[in-house]
Protein backbone atom coordinates (compact mmCIF):
# COMPACT_ATOMS: atom_id res chain seq x y z
CA UNK A 1 0.00 0.00 0.00
CA UNK A 2 1.49 3.38 -0.89
CA UNK A 3 1.65 5.72 1.38
CA UNK A 4 2.28 9.38 1.53
CA UNK A 5 0.50 12.52 2.61
CA UNK A 6 1.67 15.44 1.17
CA UNK A 7 1.36 18.53 -0.54
CA UNK A 8 3.07 19.43 -3.93
CA UNK A 9 2.34 22.17 -7.33
CA UNK A 10 -0.39 19.97 -8.30
CA UNK A 11 -1.69 19.73 -5.24
CA UNK A 12 -2.33 17.18 -2.94
CA UNK A 13 -1.00 14.02 -5.16
CA UNK A 14 -1.12 11.32 -2.48
CA UNK A 15 -0.85 7.87 -3.50
CA UNK A 16 -2.81 5.81 -1.71
CA UNK A 17 -4.90 2.80 -1.74
CA UNK A 18 -8.37 3.12 -0.37
CA UNK A 19 -8.05 -0.11 0.86
CA UNK A 20 -10.04 -0.23 4.49
CA UNK A 21 -8.01 -0.99 7.52
CA UNK A 22 -8.75 -2.18 10.81
CA UNK A 23 -10.92 1.02 12.94
CA UNK A 24 -10.26 0.71 16.52
CA UNK A 25 -12.66 1.57 19.45
CA UNK A 26 -12.65 5.46 19.73
CA UNK A 27 -11.70 7.60 22.67
CA UNK A 28 -14.97 8.82 22.77
CA UNK A 29 -16.45 9.75 26.40
CA UNK A 30 -20.03 9.30 26.81
CA UNK A 31 -19.97 11.08 30.35
CA UNK A 32 -20.21 14.68 28.57
CA UNK A 33 -16.67 15.82 30.03
CA UNK A 34 -13.09 14.31 28.89
CA UNK A 35 -9.79 14.70 30.74
CA UNK A 36 -6.81 14.84 28.17
CA UNK A 37 -3.14 12.36 28.74
CA UNK A 38 -1.46 13.04 31.86
CA UNK A 39 0.93 15.58 31.30
CA UNK A 40 -1.12 17.60 29.12
CA UNK A 41 -2.94 20.69 30.11
CA UNK A 42 -5.25 21.80 27.37
CA UNK A 43 -7.10 20.68 24.67
CA UNK A 44 -8.24 21.32 20.99
CA UNK A 45 -12.19 22.08 20.51
CA UNK A 46 -12.37 21.66 16.43
CA UNK A 47 -15.68 22.61 15.12
CA UNK A 48 -17.00 21.56 11.90
CA UNK A 49 -19.59 21.74 9.86
CA UNK A 50 -20.77 18.60 11.42
CA UNK A 51 -20.43 19.47 15.08
CA UNK A 52 -17.42 19.63 16.92
CA UNK A 53 -14.39 17.36 18.15
CA UNK A 54 -11.92 17.64 20.85
CA UNK A 55 -8.29 15.92 20.97
CA UNK A 56 -5.79 16.06 23.55
CA UNK A 57 -2.12 16.35 22.69
CA UNK A 58 1.02 14.51 22.96
CA UNK A 59 3.69 16.62 23.65
CA UNK A 60 5.66 14.16 25.20
CA UNK A 61 6.76 12.87 21.57
CA UNK A 62 6.20 15.88 19.50
CA UNK A 63 6.56 19.18 21.98
CA UNK A 64 7.28 21.50 18.88
CA UNK A 65 4.82 20.25 16.48
CA UNK A 66 2.07 20.82 19.15
CA UNK A 67 3.57 24.32 20.02
CA UNK A 68 3.38 25.23 16.58
CA UNK A 69 -0.39 23.48 15.89
CA UNK A 70 -1.53 25.73 19.18
CA UNK A 71 -0.15 28.94 17.67
CA UNK A 72 -1.31 28.48 14.81
CA UNK A 73 -4.99 27.94 16.42
CA UNK A 74 -4.51 30.74 18.98
CA UNK A 75 -4.02 33.26 16.01
CA UNK A 76 -7.50 31.92 14.00
CA UNK A 77 -5.20 30.52 11.42
CA UNK A 78 -7.31 27.46 10.76
CA UNK A 79 -10.60 29.22 11.29
CA UNK A 80 -12.60 29.77 8.29
CA UNK A 81 -10.98 26.55 6.37
CA UNK A 82 -12.42 23.40 5.53
CA UNK A 83 -11.14 19.96 4.74
CA UNK A 84 -10.09 19.91 1.54
CA UNK A 85 -9.04 15.94 1.32
CA UNK A 86 -11.12 13.37 2.46
CA UNK A 87 -11.00 9.65 2.00
CA UNK A 88 -13.22 6.85 4.20
CA UNK A 89 -11.16 4.57 5.49
CA UNK A 90 -7.95 6.40 5.90
CA UNK A 91 -8.60 10.27 6.67
CA UNK A 92 -9.57 13.45 6.44
CA UNK A 93 -7.06 16.60 5.96
CA UNK A 94 -7.25 20.23 6.32
CA UNK A 95 -4.76 23.06 8.15
CA UNK A 96 -4.61 24.71 4.26
CA UNK A 97 -4.86 28.77 4.74
CA UNK A 98 -5.57 28.62 0.90
CA UNK A 99 -9.14 26.77 1.19
CA UNK A 100 -10.66 30.16 3.09
CA UNK A 101 -11.29 31.36 -0.51
CA UNK A 102 -12.83 29.15 -2.89
CA UNK A 103 -11.87 31.22 -5.82
CA UNK A 104 -8.32 29.56 -4.83
CA UNK A 105 -9.90 26.03 -5.35
CA UNK A 106 -7.10 24.84 -8.17
CA UNK A 107 -4.22 25.60 -5.27
CA UNK A 108 -6.28 23.84 -2.47
CA UNK A 109 -3.43 21.87 -0.54
CA UNK A 110 -0.41 23.92 -1.57
CA UNK A 111 -0.76 26.33 1.31
CA UNK A 112 0.82 26.58 4.74
CA UNK A 113 2.02 29.28 6.75
CA UNK A 114 5.39 30.02 5.25
CA UNK A 115 7.85 28.02 7.15
CA UNK A 116 8.45 24.39 7.71
CA UNK A 117 9.24 22.91 11.13
CA UNK A 118 11.33 19.95 12.52
CA UNK A 119 9.55 16.68 12.55
CA UNK A 120 9.18 14.32 15.79
CA UNK A 121 8.36 11.22 14.39
CA UNK A 122 8.49 8.50 16.39
CA UNK A 123 7.37 4.50 16.37
CA UNK A 124 5.68 3.79 20.16
CA UNK A 125 3.29 1.49 19.73
CA UNK A 126 1.00 4.23 22.32
CA UNK A 127 1.58 7.19 19.83
CA UNK A 128 0.81 5.54 16.44
CA UNK A 129 -1.62 5.95 13.98
CA UNK A 130 -4.86 4.69 14.75
CA UNK A 131 -8.31 5.80 14.23
CA UNK A 132 -8.50 9.34 15.85
CA UNK A 133 -4.95 10.08 15.84
CA UNK A 134 -3.81 14.13 14.54
CA UNK A 135 -0.48 13.69 12.24
CA UNK A 136 1.27 16.42 10.16
CA UNK A 137 0.85 16.13 6.48
CA UNK A 138 4.37 16.92 4.64
CA UNK A 139 6.22 17.26 1.04
CA UNK A 140 8.00 13.92 1.37
CA UNK A 141 9.77 14.18 4.65
CA UNK A 142 9.11 15.03 8.23
CA UNK A 143 10.36 18.52 8.16
CA UNK A 144 8.38 19.90 4.88
CA UNK A 145 5.58 19.86 7.15
CA UNK A 146 4.08 23.44 8.47
CA UNK A 147 0.21 23.73 8.98
CA UNK A 148 -1.68 20.90 7.20
CA UNK A 149 -2.49 18.20 9.50
CA UNK A 150 -4.94 15.22 9.40
CA UNK A 151 -6.83 12.71 11.12
CA UNK A 152 -6.78 8.87 10.67
CA UNK A 153 -10.11 7.38 10.22
CA UNK A 154 -8.39 3.88 10.43
CA UNK A 155 -5.23 2.30 11.75
CA UNK A 156 -2.28 3.24 9.81
CA UNK A 157 0.87 1.48 10.54
CA UNK A 158 2.45 2.05 7.18
CA UNK A 159 2.56 5.73 8.00
CA UNK A 160 4.42 5.13 11.68
CA UNK A 161 7.70 6.70 11.44
CA UNK A 162 7.14 8.50 8.00
CA UNK A 163 4.72 11.41 9.65
CA UNK A 164 4.60 13.25 12.98
CA UNK A 165 1.92 11.92 15.55
CA UNK A 166 1.05 14.67 17.77
CA UNK A 167 -2.63 14.30 19.88
CA UNK A 168 -5.53 12.05 19.85
CA UNK A 169 -9.23 12.19 19.57
CA UNK A 170 -10.97 11.84 22.89
CA UNK A 171 -15.00 13.57 22.05
CA UNK A 172 -16.54 13.29 19.28
CA UNK A 173 -15.77 10.37 17.17
CA UNK A 174 -19.36 10.22 15.72
CA UNK A 175 -18.69 13.74 14.15
CA UNK A 176 -15.45 12.26 13.05
CA UNK A 177 -17.61 9.33 11.58
CA UNK A 178 -19.58 11.69 9.36
CA UNK A 179 -16.81 13.64 7.90
CA UNK A 180 -15.28 10.70 6.86
CA UNK A 181 -18.50 9.31 5.19
CA UNK A 182 -18.55 12.62 3.24
CA UNK A 183 -19.41 12.16 -0.04
CA UNK A 184 -16.43 12.63 -2.48
CA UNK A 185 -15.69 13.49 -6.43
CA UNK A 186 -12.35 13.54 -8.41
CA UNK A 187 -10.00 15.46 -7.33
CA UNK A 188 -9.84 17.76 -10.71
CA UNK A 189 -6.14 18.59 -9.92
CA UNK A 190 -4.64 15.75 -9.46
CA UNK A 191 -3.24 13.87 -12.59
CA UNK A 192 -4.50 10.20 -11.09
CA UNK A 193 -8.32 12.32 -10.56
CA UNK A 194 -7.90 10.42 -6.72
CA UNK A 195 -11.56 10.08 -5.30
CA UNK A 196 -11.34 12.59 -2.40
CA UNK A 197 -11.88 16.46 -2.99
CA UNK A 198 -15.78 16.41 -0.77
CA UNK A 199 -18.52 17.55 -3.43
CA UNK A 200 -19.78 19.90 -0.64
CA UNK A 201 -17.91 22.32 1.27
CA UNK A 202 -16.51 20.44 4.67
CA UNK A 203 -15.98 23.23 6.75
CA UNK A 204 -13.31 23.74 9.49
CA UNK A 205 -15.41 26.67 11.50
CA UNK A 206 -12.61 26.89 14.60
CA UNK A 207 -10.36 25.37 16.47
CA UNK A 208 -10.22 26.83 19.98
CA UNK A 209 -7.65 25.75 22.65
CA UNK A 210 -8.65 25.13 26.16
CA UNK A 211 -7.53 23.94 29.42
CA UNK A 212 -8.16 19.97 29.36
CA UNK A 213 -9.97 19.39 32.73
CA UNK A 214 -13.43 19.39 32.07
CA UNK A 215 -14.47 20.10 28.61
CA UNK A 216 -18.13 20.02 28.53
Amino acid sequence: MKALISFCALGLALGISTVKADEPKSGDNKSGSVTAAAGTNSVAIIKTSEGEMVFEFWSDVAPKTVENFKTLAKKGFYDGTCFHRIIDGFMIQGGDPLTKDPDKESAWGTGGPGYTIQGETNTRSDRCHVRGVLSMANSGSPDTAGSQFFICLASLPQLDGGYTTFGKLIKGDDVLTRLGKTPVKPNPYDPRQELSRPIKRVGLISIKIVPANPVK
